[in-house]
């Protein structure tokens, strides 16, 4: 597929997606949702892939539907939510790579809940997240009431998403809602450190990490200790295992190769 709406890059074996939709903020409309989503596959099945940055372009991170596009456009609320948003959500939870947020500025709507579904969220200092869903007569979408309780508690997720108020980066760290806050200056220095730090660890260990993270939420404990147990056994028989445990005892760094 040929990117209109998004920019894709890959580069040492870490995957960048821009949403690239500048002068709306980079907002949605059906066409980069379907661009965004190829991306995320594509990522998926490429072994090469080790890591997954997703940023927006300009002064935005993303500001969620586009709604000038909805009113023009043919499709229900519904399909909308069903057809764009439900199944970039699904990817980024199944994907079993680490994928970071790179939260560049304003993150709302179904933006900020893209955001908070990736495994690590790093946002500018002055980057603010927006329930603003309420603000125009809506519920959260693409799983924002799923997530928030769970991220900030019942009490704070509530106030986010009936007031709409905006969460700014250090705010958003200091709540739990994301992972870490970045000073302007330093953001894009410290995003690329950090994912080039993630895609030299085992990778292919994080993925099996990050099923059992989606699973401990609605596993009981006896569920999840089976799980836990077949994970185990599938991540002792990859090569990252050997790698690691001859690296240790060799008293030397190990090579990782997410496989």
């Amino acid at each position: 597929m040929e990117y209109k709406f998004i920019k894709s890059e890959v580069k040492n074996s870490i995957a960048m997606l821009t949403m690239n939709r500048e002068e709306v903020l980079n907002s949605f409309n059906y066409e980069m949702a379907m661009e965004f989503q190829n991306a995320l596959d594509n990522y998926e099945n490429d072994t090469d892939v080790r890591v997954i940055i997703i940023t927006g372009a300009g002064r935005a991170f993303c500001a969620g539907q586009d709604l000038q596009a909805s009113l023009n456009g043919n499709k229900s609320i519904r399909e909308i939510v069903a057809e764009q948003y439900n199944p970039i959500i699904i990817k980024i939870r199944d994907i079993e790579k680490p994928i970071i947020a790179a939260v560049n500025g304003v993150a709302a709507g179904a933006g900020a809940n893209i955001a908070l579904a990736c495994d690590f969220v790093i946002a500018k200092e002055n980057a603010s997240f927006v329930q603003s869903f309420v603000n125009i007569g809506l519920v959260p979408d693409s799983a924002g009431s799923w997530f928030l309780p769970r991220l900030v508690g019942m009490a704070k997720a509530t106030a986010m998403v009936m007031l709409g108020d905006k969460v700014k980066g250090k705010e958003a760290e200091e709540i739990g809602l994301i992972y870490k806050s970045v000073e302007v200056s330093k953001f894009e220095t410290f995003v690329n450190e950090f994912a080039t730090m993630l895609s030299q660890k085992p990778t292919f260990a994080i993925g099996l990490t990050k099923r059992a993270l989606n699973y401990s939420l609605i596993n009981n404990l006896y569920e999840q200790l089976e799980l836990e147990e077949n994970l185990q056994e599938q991540a002792s028989e990859s090569y990252d295992f050997k790698e690691g445990v001859n690296a240790f005892l060799e008293k030397r760094k190990p090579v990782y190769k997410g496989k």
